[in-house]
């Protein structure tokens, strides 16, 4: 007796290999806070070119950044000066790691967190993941690399800057990384590792530092009021104008002008307290990010010119109080966290350099 034809059929389905987490892409999450269509993206930078600052015009080229990742119509203006000047290929993101994920992963540290997605959705279509994302994966050791497409998919920091980086750069490709808590020493150790897995992928692809390769950090600032434990000033009016005040204090201290180590331990005394597991005098999400990403570059900088000294230039600083929402018409964003007195956060963006000058290093 001859099977029939839907068994074959059946049992020719049932044999076909099935599709690897690494081919899936990576769905864009968050289509009321950012932008998740190309039509809404031109739109929103159309607004942001005629409302938003213009970024600085003596700043020169920028090899890395450091940008918020809270919702486009509380923050867009702050955003748009960096990414304005953004036009290389490859970027490496260094995300956060927030709370939830944290939790939801039994709190992981000393962890750089990778994923195997082969691509991530943007507004104008699937992004491409880098092959230096495996290159890292592969030169790093063991103890400090952690695979989870789970945590990626949870977490909204890397998401944020993409349509701002597929807009102006259509063909970029991404290495997406999520930095979670360590040692101070630790992470320069590991930062220094990066860093030199880095260079030699762009030596090996004849790759330039800014040009070609760009590293972008994702950070909102401080993060204010009863909802987030913070009430380091108290609460109201003057409260608010002394934490943003202390905001400032903190970027213009130690996110600008020459990086150093020395320096960026002086901004993680600031920014975890005692030691990395506690918190410091203000409550940053890009506490660890922000180190580790700055720590890299210092690094790459070094390894690629030594006659040069990594430079930063704040861009602009805003928080939800002051920047209210953009009116911005005929798009899906909506606000969708609240803003006030009693519930503020802050947020910058930062452009890095490499300084050559005599002086410099």
């Amino acid at each position: 007796m001859k099977p029939y034809p839907f068994l074959l059929a059946l049992l020719a389905l049932l044999c076909l290999p099935l599709p690897s987490q690494a081919d899936e892409v990576r769905p864009f999450g968050d289509g009321a806070g950012y932008c998740g269509t190309a039509e809404d993206m031109d739109r929103f930078v159309g607004f942001l070119e005629k409302h938003a600052p213009k970024p600085p015009e003596d700043v020169p080229a920028l090899v890395a950044g450091i940008s918020p990742h809270d919702e486009y119509l509380r923050t867009g203006r702050v955003y748009y000066p960096l990414f304005q000047r953004f036009s290389a290929p490859e970027v490496v993101v260094f995300g956060v790691t927030h709370r939830k994920i944290r939790e939801k992963l039994g709190q992981p540290e000393e962890k750089l967190i990778f994923d195997t997605h082969a691509r991530w959705q943007g507004p104008y279509g699937p992004i491409q993941v880098s092959g230096l994302r495996e290159h890292l994966r592969k030169s790093l050791d063991t103890r400090h690399v952690l695979v989870s497409d789970e945590a990626h998919r949870m977490e909204h920091s890397i998401e944020a800057l993409l349509p701002f980086l597929q807009h102006y750069r259509r063909d970029v490709r991404i290495t997406p990384i999520m930095v979670t808590a360590m040692p101070f020493d630790t992470m320069e150790a590991l930062a220094k590792d990066v860093a030199e897995a880095i260079d030699a992928y762009m030596k090996e692809n004849r790759l330039a530092l800014g040009k070609d390769v760009f590293l972008l950090i994702s950070s909102d600032s401080n993060h204010y009021g009863k909802d987030f434990n913070n009430l380091a000033f108290g609460e109201g009016e003057a409260a608010f104008r002394q934490g943003i005040a202390h905001d400032r204090e903190i970027a213009e201290t130690y996110l600008a002008g020459p990086i150093s180590p020395e320096k960026l331990r002086g901004l993680t005394a600031r920014l975890w307290g005692k030691d990395f597991r506690t918190q410091g005098d203000t409550v940053w999400c890009g506490k660890y990010s922000i180190p580790f990403g700055l720590l890299t570059v210092h690094h790459l900088v070094a390894a690629r010119s030594p006659d040069g000294r990594l430079t930063g230039r704040l861009l602009v600083y805003g928080d939800t109080q002051t920047e209210g929402v953009l009116p911005v018409e005929g798009t899906a964003l909506r606000p969708t966290t609240p803003s006030s007195l009693e519930h503020w956060v802050g947020f910058l963006s930062a452009g890095y350099y490499l300084d050559e000058s005599p002086g410099g290093r």
